[in-house]
């Protein structure tokens, strides 16, 4: 017998939201079905190539790993809430477009997600760090030189901003 439908409220982007369905439906496919939010992508749905980076609570997570259901009452940031309210790019998506670090784009969302992770836990990485760290998002199309340039520089550009 399927899970039955039950009413779970979480936030999502700093947005209250109540999605009524099974417990056990993975939060990419809520993110991506129900709230249209498509930027977190779908690649391996085991946990390993990074597409489906999220934010929980603050600490990095693969959506299609979570049950939606153990979201009640917490918080998630996708790549799109990542924007200023106003839509200005954060310093990591900017030096993502600056330096292109992305070809085909279906990593994209989850490296910046993973990169922003980094910065929040590690505001000046060296290029070492860096590679450690995105070493858990795959991607098959920039030989990652772009990534880690990009991160570098979204370091960079926020120790120059006044506090």
């Amino acid at each position: 017998m399927p899970d039955s439908g039950k009413r779970i409220t979480f936030t999502v982007n700093g947005l209250e939201r109540d999605v009524v369905t099974a417990p056990a439906r993975p939060i990419l496919d809520v993110l991506r079905e129900d709230l249209g939010l498509t930027g977190t992508k779908e690649g391996c749905s085991v946990g390993v190539c990074g597409a489906c980076s999220v934010l929980i609570d603050g600490q990095l997570m693969s959506a299609c790993l979570i049950p939606v259901g153990e979201l009640e009452g917490r918080a998630v940031t996708t790549v799109e809430g990542l924007a200023d309210e106003d839509g200005r790019l954060s310093a990591v998506q900017q030096a993502f477009l600056t330096c292109g670090g992305f070809q085909c784009g279906i990593c994209t969302p989850g490296q910046v997600v993973a990169a922003t992770a980094l910065l929040a836990e590690c505001p000046a990485p060296s290029p070492e760090q860096v590679r450690d760290w995105m070493m858990g998002n795959l991607c098959r199309c920039t030989g990652y030189y772009s990534i880690v340039s990009a991160v570098l520089e979204a370091a960079a550009a926020g120790r120059e901003e006044p506090a």
